[in-house]
């Protein structure tokens, strides 16, 4: 039991701190509204199931051992983290009321993307494998436990960035300066995350 919440105790820190992926399901509140971002956020929840599966069965270790590869693997995350915050940058003030063009880009498909993209979700999942995980017994127990303990966070918690961003969206209806200042935040923590 210990062990456990030690591991929820980690995961819920790390999924709830500020970080590429909640900086982008903000941005996806202000723009479009919790209700409608449900599909990016579930996209968001599978692509973790992806990226903790892989890592689980070892293959993270494979690309540890190759320091271009996790190069190149670093500026492309960056490269569509940016390129999804972007895409919501608005052209006027009637562009922060109109939630038709964000949905294009806040849809399940492309949460699928941001958590094996990201370099935070990379390291805090390969910490809860290296660090937590064993302590919870074998392979049949770590592997439900840690992904379901991250799926669990990240509901709880992606739905609490997605919906302060819609109450920020809705208080500031209209400002396009919010929106902005959301794109231009988020842009900033992914290249900080790329280049430290």
């Amino acid at each position: 039991m210990l062990a456990f919440l030690s591991l929820l105790a980690f995961v819920t820190f790390m999924v709830g701190t500020p970080g590429p992926a909640n900086l982008i399901v903000m941005l996806a509140g202000v723009r479009q509204g919790l209700r409608q971002s449900i599909g990016f956020i579930l996209g968001l929840i599978v692509g973790k199931i992806a990226l903790n599966l892989f890592i689980g069965f070892g293959f993270g270790l494979v690309l540890a051992e190759a320091p271009v590869w996790q190069m190149l693997f670093s500026y492309v995350s960056a490269g569509y983290m940016i390129w999804l915050a972007l895409k919501s940058w608005p052209a006027s003030d009637a562009d922060t009321s109109n939630a038709e063009p964000a949905q294009d880009h806040f849809r399940f498909r492309n949460g699928l993307f941001v958590h094996p993209l990201n370099p935070k979700a990379w390291v805090m999942c390969v910490l809860a494998w290296g660090n937590f995980a064993p302590a919870l017994g074998d392979f049949s127990v770590q592997l439900p436990v840690v992904i379901l303990t991250f799926v669990i966070c990240q509901l709880c918690l992606h739905s609490l960035w997605c919906w302060l961003g819609t109450i920020m969206g809705k208080s500031l209806r209209n400002n396009i300066g919010l929106t902005r200042a959301m794109i231009i935040s988020t842009v900033i923590i992914v290249l900080i995350a790329v280049l430290l």
